[in-house]
């Protein structure tokens, strides 16, 4: 039972200085983390068992559908990561350190390769696999910027679970295995969510989704098809197929085009000097980029803004990515900045990527390769012909969806989860093979599936709260009941200690308030910031031997006779009316 005369406990009646969410508000003020450092926060008794509670949750699940737990230490040796290449690609971002003896070691932010070299210890067969193996673990990872309290920090909890099949068709069935068990986790959590599919990115490997948990301050922004179901991350949205023209439009005219650098000032001479009715969508922007120290241009339409973000998604392999910035252009004088066009590209020796609304056959106005001038009816597959199509300008709301063109909605969302088909790129790197039913040597196939334990916690305060407090799940919350004991005489706390004895005794957690020095409105408002789903009230009505019974969520109230609320509660908790 937690006694709140006795817990380890302050509420605030004030929103901390630095917080910008709904979560980092309500859980520092409820009294469940602190902040001890950027990005590092403690947990008070309250959010430990929050914490503990999503924890257990999640390990249920996890061993339910047959995955085994291990655990690695937070505290990693260089050489693993060295083999994988992620000691210098993690840049920045990795925490690093050395013993006495000047050894490299590192703060594990995650642990593929860990996973890895513990089953190329243990096993050597095929007749070892399948194998399914999770640990729940702290990760470390040096966000430039850590925000929104625990939902990015610089250190959290993580459940991360590796699958180890001979072949592609075991790693499918792993796949779906884990993606059950997530959606049987997050149910049971309470949480609203999509699933969306999402790039693989640095973790390699071929299919991925991820878990995303709707909030208007989530950092993560998805695409939505109401009609037909279509979800995707922004960076994995498609466009539908774009047609080409298949006119054969005139050829190339070079046009004087003065002060034009932008689109807008483009369209605007286009229509006084050339006659009305032309559009920024008529145009055509050459987004110069240097990837990988090579300058290279993206291809988009003029009414479009570029997203480098999903550019850099959906450019395999390419770890750096930026714009073109003042010194770039000094050093390649051929490209005239605000008048550069893609019918030279090749003599300039430029990588040409196009956005797949510039189809073959399509014309533009863009860049004439000189100062002060554009040229219409630029052609592609006649005057330029592209290395590739990559998707690259920022998704719109009523953008078509790729598969029933009805018009997509935009929404923003928390990451709680996320399952990738790794395939072999780590199993390689680790020389991981097993002898398959020949006696052949085969490189195993892997899956990697990520919850993000602590930030599950802020997911769920962020979906369930309103303006006076926190609103929690009955599986998550820190007691299923809040009893509040009001007024001066004994009987009232005499009447709650007995009522929260019952219930404990029931299997029904209880958080007792017998504060004697707090006022009935103190504790009222500090039942409604902590959150407990069912709050009962031992106060004045136990003249008329009854209690009141309050839905957080619902704001429902009622009087139950003192002697029918164990039973009255009980129901409330087994079949909630929430």
């Amino acid at each position: 039972m937690l006694r709140m005369s006795s817990l380890f406990l302050r509420t605030l009646r004030d929103d901390p200085a630095d917080a910008e969410v709904a979560s980092h508000k309500l859980l520092v003020r409820a009294g469940y983390v602190r902040r001890i450092a950027a990005g590092v926060y403690s947990w008070l008794p309250l959010g430990y068992i929050i914490y503990r509670n999503i924890e257990r949750v999640v390990r249920e699940e996890m061993d339910a559908a047959g995955f085994q737990e291990v655990h690695f230490p937070a505290l990693l040796p260089k050489e693993p990561y060295e083999r994988t290449n992620r000691w210098a690609e993690y840049g920045p971002d990795l925490f690093r350190l050395q013993d006495r003896k000047g050894g490299d070691y590192l703060l594990g932010p995650t642990h593929e390769e860990m996973f890895t070299l513990m089953v190329k210890g243990e096993y050597s067969s095929y007749k070892d696999l399948p194998l399914s193996i999770y640990q729940i673990q702290t990760k470390y990872r040096d966000e430039p910027r850590p925000r929104s309290g625990i939902i990015r920090g610089r250190e959290f909890v993580m459940k991360d679970s590796y699958s180890f099949d001979v072949d592609d068709a075991g790693l499918e069935v792993s796949y779906e295995k884990h993606r059950q068990a997530y959606i049987k986790t997050f149910d049971r959590l309470g949480l609203k969510y999509n699933i969306v599919k999402a790039m693989s990115g640095a973790m390699g490997g071929s299919r991925s989704e991820e878990f995303l948990a709707p909030c208007p301050t989530g950092e993560d922004t998805y695409v939505l098809c109401e009609k037909c179901g279509y979800a995707a991350n922004v960076e994995a949205m498609t466009t539908p197929e774009v047609k080409g023209d298949t006119t054969t439009p005139p050829a190339i005219e070079v046009l004087d085009t003065p002060n034009t650098p932008t689109i807008d000032s483009l369209v605007d001479v286009m229509n006084a000097k050339f006659g009305p009715g032309h559009k920024a969508s008529d145009t055509l922007k050459n987004i110069l980029l240097i990837a990988d120290g090579e300058a290279i241009s993206v291809l988009v339409p003029g009414d479009r803004e570029v997203d480098v973000k999903r550019v850099q998604a959906n450019l395999p392999g390419v770890k750096e990515l930026r714009l073109f910035e003042e010194e770039d252009f000094a050093k390649r004088k051929e490209l005239v900045k605000g008048y550069v066009g893609p019918q030279d590209a090749k003599r300039f020796g430029l990588k040409l990527y196009a956005d797949p609304r510039i189809a073959v056959g399509t014309h533009w106005i863009t860049g004439a390769n000189q100062l002060n001038k554009h040229a219409r009816y630029v052609t592609h597959g006649r005057d330029f012909t592209v290395d590739g199509f990559i998707e690259a300008v920022e998704v719109r709301a009523g953008d078509p969806c790729p598969q029933c063109h009805a018009p997509v909605i935009i929404d923003r969302a928390i990451e709680i989860g996320h399952i990738f088909q790794l395939g072999r790129k780590y199993a390689q790197a680790l020389d991981l093979t097993v002898l398959d039913a020949d006696g052949k040597s085969q490189v195993v196939t892997m899956g990697s599936y990520g919850i993000g334990v602590s930030r599950a916690v802020a997911a769920v305060a962020e979906q369930s709260h309103d303006e006076i407090g926190l609103i929690w799940p009955l599986e998550v919350a820190p007691a299923k009941v809040h009893i509040v004991a009001t007024g001066k005489d004994d009987l009232p706390f005499e009447t709650a200690e007995k009522l929260a004895t019952s219930l404990e005794a029931n299997g029904i957690s209880v958080m007792l308030d017998d504060r004697r020095e707090a006022s009935p409105g103190v504790k009222f408002k500090d039942a409604e910031l902590i959150g407990n789903p069912i709050i009962v009230i031992v106060g004045k009505a136990l003249a008329d031997g009854k209690v009141e019974v309050r839905i957080r969520k619902t704001g429902d109230k009622r009087e139950v006779a003192l002697t029918d609320a164990i039973s009255e509660i009980s129901s409330l908790v087994k079949f909630p009316k929430n």
